[in-house]
């Protein structure tokens, strides 16, 4: 065994680490002298034990994508550990509390017919009843039955909201589908450049794009209006993020950081005792 150590000393193998940097003019690998620009938000919670998210700033003018620089992300908000059971809870929440179901069945009461008793109570020797709509009968009311109008609404905990919009971005992060671009202004209205430019940069069949206004600019909004799979809002919420497959911030990165600041100023709020059983145990 020590010779075999020895002789692996002798070989002086050295290996060169490659660097790939992206110039912000193309989306070609750079020598390593080039200067990346990496913009830095002033965060008032700054991390202390897990360093800062890095990612790509595209643009949107072009159907070739450029790497215009670099942002940091939060990992409190975009690295955060993902708790499925939470993400799951923010999903069916989503879907029940704007859902009213109108299934309805009549009770003994609302079916026509069965006044009269069918037959007398005693002497027939038959099981005795006083109404051929009961529930017991074919065609008769139904018992504890769905009545329209009857709504799902409740409301999840704010930190288990909080918790499941940390999980999905950290999630997305990870899966290479979050996407910062520089702006959201588009070159032409016409829908089939940004087809084409989400084809060509493999964004998948769905994509989620986030402002920080709801009023967005003229192009994108006419140029999205007729493709039913990508879809613009000014807010996120777990259950779009999931269901896209790419997730875009724009308007000058702005929403990545206005999100980020509303996030961590919750996250640092003085209700972390309600939030300490959700916590994972990384100890």
């Amino acid at each position: 065994m020590s010779s075999l150590i020895n002789a692996l000393k002798r070989l002086h193998i050295t290996v060169a680490p490659q660097v790939r940097v992206f110039s912000s003019a193309s989306g070609t690998p750079v020598g390593a002298g080039d200067a990346v620009a990496v913009a830095r938000e002033p965060w008032q919670f700054p991390p202390q034990y897990t360093r800062p998210r890095e990612v790509w700033i595209e643009n949107l003018d072009t159907i070739e994508e450029k790497k215009l620089g670099l942002m940091e992300l939060h990992p409190s908000v975009y690295a955060a550990s993902p708790r499925i059971d939470i993400i799951h809870n923010n999903v069916t929440w989503q879907k029940k509390y704007r859902w009213v179901s109108w299934a309805h069945t009549k009770t003994r009461a609302e079916v026509r017919g069965g006044g009269r008793k069918p037959w007398p109570q005693k002497g027939q020797g038959r099981a005795r009843h006083g109404s051929i709509r009961s529930p017991l009968w074919r065609g008769g009311g139904v018992a504890h039955g769905p009545r329209s109008g009857t709504p799902h609404f409740y409301m999840l905990p704010f930190h288990l909201r909080l918790l499941g919009l940390t999980s999905t971005l950290s999630a997305k992060l990870a899966q290479d589908d979050l996407h910062i671009v520089k702006d959201l202004h588009l070159p032409t209205d016409e829908p089939g450049y940004l087809e084409q430019l989400i084809e060509s940069r493999n964004w998948g069949p769905s994509v989620l794009i986030v402002d920080v206004d709801d009023i967005v600019p003229r192009n994108i909004t006419a140029a999205t209006e007729g493709l039913a799979h990508v879809n613009v809002m000014p807010g996120v919420r777990a259950e779009r993020v999931l269901h896209a497959e790419a997730l875009g911030a724009g308007a000058d990165a702005r929403a990545a950081a206005a999100l980020e600041r509303r996030l961590l100023r919750h996250l640092h709020a003085p209700t972390m005792h309600q939030q300490q059983a959700f916590k994972l145990d990384q100890v």
